[in-house]
């Protein structure tokens, strides 16, 4: 009755261990990302030039970040806001498996070098900076690595107290399993991939097996074909983040599993040759008894040779992969309610602020493209004499204004919910200038609707503008379209490549020519050049376009951080 007691408690232990090592590890990640957020993202955008710089770009950040699954999502992301191109994403995410293989080092070194000495000055260290305010990240990082080093220790001891090497039914329950079928191996390789599937940490499962194995209960063989399903279900995650975005981050996504379901295809062909061969390369003899110690290094190293090998497959076979994966998943045809939808704001794929930051980034520049778009509708209703085509175009003007006001408030709550969370200093400010930049885009397409409006009461009054009014008007509202452009370039690339004095320099020739405008407005007027009815109209109309002018400048002006 006590053997049965202490195995609870000692298994109790081990999935607090557990849940321990996955907490440490995500602690750690997510210090890592927001420390080096904007770095990773510009890293990720620039350095994937050509397939190779994109895999060694993935390795990179993802020894870095010490989660191959925040740097699939994260590049599922780029590919979604339209950073990355789908070939580019493929050898990231190539590089991105074999940038996982330094955690199962980590894990091996764990099992055979006491840590408990790192750990606790480790956490005090992190107690210090977390409360420094300046570092907290950095603390953030150490509580992690503590926390992961920690369980790793607790895995180990655990391990030992279990003694399931002395166990008969345990080593029994193994060694019924014929580690010479392919049938076998294909048995574990479908329970691996279902537990990470379930538990969402390849770290999770590794560690699973790195325990087992150390024991000295589960053969190696069986062990590796649990890692083999790791490999498998870690893509999970990624295939789930991109459910709900677009198709080229979906390809992706798909990309990811197809690589590594190809790779486990081929170590399969020739399972037992490879496998041997890691394990002279470690010096292990998987026929002889004993040698436990050097079972975390053989699966650390298989790990390794398996996806280097993999990569080195497959990287010249990018095209073909993305050949696949776009006749696998052909794009759709997108239905006109679509354009309800945010393009590249998708809540599901959030990763790091810095990257959330970034998608509103891309879907305010696409609110901008929104509203000049609709000023040209404008500009093309003050021109438009069929009457059917005139309300027709009025009514998409309505349409398009009800638009500007879902995206203002779509893009608003986006930001609103990335603010909830731990920010930079920097990407405050960054928020604090969207919520501004979103608000005045709105105001300019309120505009463009009173601009749609005044010219359809004119309409309806069934009065005209005259020529020389049309004329100014069509001048002013040329400026306030040069104005729309200057600031859909400032939106689109980094401020430090764009000059604010041209935004300026147009505004204040809006201004100018507004001043002159009314003034001749009342000096024709008083001359009876045409009614009084047909100058508040023009008025009006003059009025807003000024207004339109001073909202670009202050969604130039927000972008500079003025």
């Amino acid at each position: 009755m006590e053997t049965t007691q202490d195995y609870v408690m000692v298994s109790l232990k081990l999935l607090g261990a557990l849940g321990l090592l996955i907490f440490g590890m995500k602690m750690m990640s997510d210090a890592l990302q927001k420390m080096a957020g904007p770095q990773l993202r510009h890293i990720l955008a620039k350095m994937t030039t050509n397939r190779v710089t994109g895999m060694l770009t993935g390795t990179m950040v993802t020894c870095a970040v010490q989660s191959s699954s925040a740097t699939t999502v994260m590049t599922v992301s780029f590919v979604s806001a339209g950073l990355l191109t789908l070939s580019q994403a493929i050898s990231v995410i190539m590089g991105a498996n074999i940038g996982t293989t330094l955690t199962a080092w980590i894990m091996s070194l764990g099992y055979n070098v006491d840590l408990t000495n790192v750990v606790f000055p480790a956490f005090f260290l992190g107690m210090i900076l977390i409360y420094k305010k300046r570092h907290r990240y950095v603390g953030d990082f150490l509580f992690g690595i503590a926390f992961m080093f920690l369980s790793l220790v607790m895995l180990s001891t655990g391990g030992k107290e279990l003694d399931l090497a002395h166990n008969e039914s345990v080593v029994n329950f193994f060694a019924s399993f014929d580690t010479n079928s392919h049938l076998t191996i294909l048995a574990f390789l479908a329970i691996g991939t279902i537990i990470t599937c379930i538990v969402q940490s390849s770290a999770a499962v590794m560690a699973i097996t790195i325990l087992l194995c150390s024991t000295g209960v589960l053969p190696i063989y069986l062990g590796i074909a649990l890692v083999m399903g790791e490999n498998i279900g870690t893509t999970a995650t990624a295939n789930l983040a991109a459910l709900g975005a677009n198709t080229q981050a979906r390809r992706a996504a798909l990309a990811h599993l197809l690589f590594n379901v190809f790779g486990v295809i081929w170590v399969l062909c020739v399972f037992y040759p490879f496998v041997n061969m890691v394990c002279e390369f470690v010096g292990y003899d998987p026929s002889m008894a004993g040698q436990t110690e050097r079972l975390p290094v053989v699966l650390a190293m298989f790990h390794t040779c398996f996806n280097v090998t993999n990569t080195a497959l497959l990287i010249g076979l990018i095209p073909q992969m993305e050949r696949v994966v776009c006749w696998l998943l052909p794009k759709q045809e997108q239905p006109k309610q679509e354009e309800l939808r945010l393009q590249y704001i998708k809540s599901n794929l959030i990763q790091t602020p810095e990257i959330a930051v970034l998608q509103a980034q891309k879907e305010t520049a696409l609110f901008g493209e929104r509203v000049q778009r609709m000023f040209d509708m404008v500009c093309q209703l003050v021109e438009e004499k069929d009457e059917k085509a005139f309300v027709h175009l009025y009514s998409e003007i309505e349409h398009q204004e009800d638009l500007t006001d879902q995206m203002e408030i779509g893009i608003a709550r986006f930001l609103e919910h990335v603010s909830n969370d731990h920010l930079s200093d920097d990407t405050k400010v960054k928020i604090r200038q969207m919520m501004r930049e979103v608000s005045e885009l709105e105001s300019i397409g309120d505009a463009c609707y009173k601009l749609a409006r005044t010219m359809n009461r004119l309409q309806e009054t069934g009065q005209e503008l005259t020529k020389e009014q049309l004329a100014r008007l069509k001048a002013i509202m040329t400026l306030c379209n040069d104005a729309l452009t200057q600031m859909n370039h400032v939106m689109h690339g980094h401020r430090s490549e764009h000059d604010i004095h041209n935004s300026y320099r147009i505004e204040n020739e809006i201004n100018q020519m507004r001043q002159q405008m009314k003034t001749e407005n009342i000096r024709s007027v008083n001359e009876r050049e045409y009614g009084y009815a047909i100058g508040t109209f023009y008025i009006d109309l003059i009025n807003e376009c000024e207004k339109l002018g001073d909202y670009v400048i202050n969604v130039v002006q927000a972008r500079f951080g003025k």
